[in-house]
């Protein structure tokens, strides 16, 4: 059997549907291999190959089983290396594969740049980012690396991986009946965190008279949403998530907003009220907690559950309480508590504040975007780019039940919503993707504008033409005497007719400029059928409310009335 077609076989066998990737002269046997199998696996060319890897993360996220991403040796490697980023800081699991000149072309010890053409070192390049990289030195070896890599992909908290392929590994006959596979080798040491986690939240819960679950990116990776229901549910108290978890389950009566620098001004108030802090799956990275750590929910007893023991020794408070355990053992646990008492009064608390606080930070872009969450059905798949799109999304949009919302939360990086949107729409026939994006984000991958045609996938595309680089413009505006170098047109920077790129490239475009014609694209909203709507606004932009460094979170600008702060403060 030839090891491409090996490789290929254990995708299937994984339950893998779709891959993505871009030829080359080092994979085309896989290529080859994967033109065998086409009805079991489709393989999907993009046109460039950092959209190769964002469309993998989204399927993984979508479908809670790894996505893949292949392309060949040299700059095709190095073109996938922002979304392997992207992967590794958001604890997603993709699988890359990269092709690579023969073994006996590789430089190997020689003190040369390189020897063979479009040879690169990328497992040394990758490694960094992932959670294990390998190189395929022997056909022999590709059962063995094959399956630890999907072991290390899936198991703890997940991530990225990479396996390199020399060509002539590729077209390589192997005995797959006799290729040795990998044993993970087991550990003895018994788990004691479920049974101290469970004594020290049942006495915490007794004490607190004001408990806030903080739910993480943690739990969405464990495809826990329904677990997490249960336990809203069970537990009647409030809950906020991180930025990119305010999806984790559709906002119900105990939701109070997401934390953070561009948090909601509620949500921050209401955690620094609280008493107890049950934080799930969280980073708790300083865009969360603010720069000086201790002045997060300062009055607060800190519980943290996590998966990796390295982010739990990066403490907030000094007295916290932290357990390296999966996250579904504890929600099986806080779903087992008997509650001897009920929150009503600390709930009907949250809910002033969000009364006495709400639309204050409103501005023309979260209405639009308020307004189009109206618009989006259940089920569908809704990708952000990075920059004042980002914030806005979690701070407008009002998740139904069974969308799953996609950012770029640790890497930050542009360019990712476009082809995120096209991963996310597969297996195919499931609903629309929409993709959420600036004037800046979606040149960074506008090429794959032609897959979406080509395909006639129904990703529906929104982008908040402000004319700028809306963020670093703001950044310009405290910070550099508003001297908008490279941010807006009168600095360099300029943004082409974004409706007119979408008609060149076979798609609808349309364009609004009032919240009121939306009614009118109610329709195409939600048909099948791929759509680019640009939405023009002529003023400045800002992300609000933003936290000035070194300031607690509930204290953000622009600064609240010092006597309504306090008001809400004392309740």
């Amino acid at each position: 059997m030839k090891v491409s077609d090996y490789i290929v076989e254990f995708l299937i066998n994984k339950g893998i549907t779709d891959l993505w990737g871009y030829p080359g002269g080092s994979v085309t046997n896989l290529t080859d291999s994967l033109y065998k199998r086409k009805d079991k696996i489709n393989a999907h060319v993009v046109y460039h190959e950092q959209a190769a890897g964002f469309a993998a993360c989204a399927y993984a996220n979508r479908n809670g089983i790894p996505g893949v991403a292949y392309s060949t040796g040299g700059p095709g490697a190095t073109n996938l290396l922002t979304a392997v980023g992207h992967a590794y800081y958001d604890s997603i699991p993709v699988i890359f594969m990269t092709g690579n000149v023969n073994t006996h072309e590789a430089k190997g010890d020689l003190k040369i740049r390189q020897r063979g053409f479009q040879e690169s070192d990328i497992v040394s390049v990758a490694s960094p980012l992932t959670k294990i990289s390998v190189y395929v030195e022997k056909p022999e070896k590709i059962k063995y690396y094959l399956e630890k890599i999907f072991y290390y992909a899936t198991t703890n908290r997940p991530g990225p991986v990479l396996i390199d392929l020399p060509m002539d590994v590729l077209r390589a006959q192997v005995d797959a009946e006799s290729l040795e596979g990998f044993v993970k080798t087991k550990s003895d040491k018994e788990n004691v965190e479920e049974t101290r986690f469970e004594n020290c939240i049942k006495e915490a819960l007794k004490l607190s008279k004001a408990p806030c679950l903080l739910l993480g990116n943690g739990l969405k990776r464990a495809m826990m949403q329904d677990k997490v229901r249960q336990v809203v549910e069970h537990l009647k108290m409030p809950y906020v998530t991180s930025m990119i978890a305010f999806d984790v389950i559709e906002h119900n009566e105990y939701y109070n907003g997401f934390v953070g620098a561009y948090g909601n001004r509620f949500a921050n108030i209401v955690l620094s009220k609280s008493d107890l802090v049950i934080a799930l799956g969280s980073r708790l990275d300083q865009r969360q907690v603010g720069a000086i750590r201790e002045n997060f929910a300062k009055d607060a007893q800190i519980i943290r559950v996590d998966i990796d023991a390295g982010e739990l020794s990066y403490m907030v408070h000094q007295n916290e309480l932290s357990f390296c355990m999966d996250v579904e053992q504890a929600l099986d646990i806080l779903l087992n508590i008997t509650l001897h008492r009920t929150f009503d009064e600390w709930n009907l608390k949250c809910n002033v504040v969000k009364e006495k606080l709400k639309g204050i930070d409103k501005a023309i872009p979260t209405e639009f975007l308020e307004e189009l969450s109206k618009y989006i059905p259940e089920n569908a798949m809704i990708t952000t780019d990075v920059g004042q799109n980002m914030v806005w999304v979690p701070q407008a949009f009002h998740v139904k039940k069974g969308q799953k919302y996609m950012f770029s939360g640790g890497m930050g990086a542009m360019g990712h919503a476009l082809p995120a949107a096209i991963g996310a729409c597969y297996p195919r026939n499931q609903g629309i993707s929409v993709c959420v994006c600036g004037d800046g984000g979606i040149q960074m991958n506008i090429q794959e504008l032609q897959y979406i045609y080509r395909e006639q996938i129904p990703v529906k595309i929104i982008v908040m033409n402000n004319y700028a680089l809306g963020m670093i413009r703001h950044f310009q505006e405290m910070y550099f005497d508003s001297i908008y170098y490279q941010t807006t047109e009168n600095g360099g920077y300029s943004v082409p007719d974004f409706a007119k790129i979408a008609e060149a490239y076979g798609i609808r475009g349309r364009v609004i400029t009032c919240i009121e014609q939306l009614k009118e694209l109610e329709y195409e909203l939600n048909d099948e059928q791929p759509l680019l709507l640009e939405v023009r606004i002529n003023e400045d932009t800002y992300v609000l409310p933003k936290l000035e460094y070194g300031k607690p979170n509930y204290d953000q600008q622009p600064l609240l009335d010092r006597k309504l702060l306090k008001e809400l403060m004392d309740l």
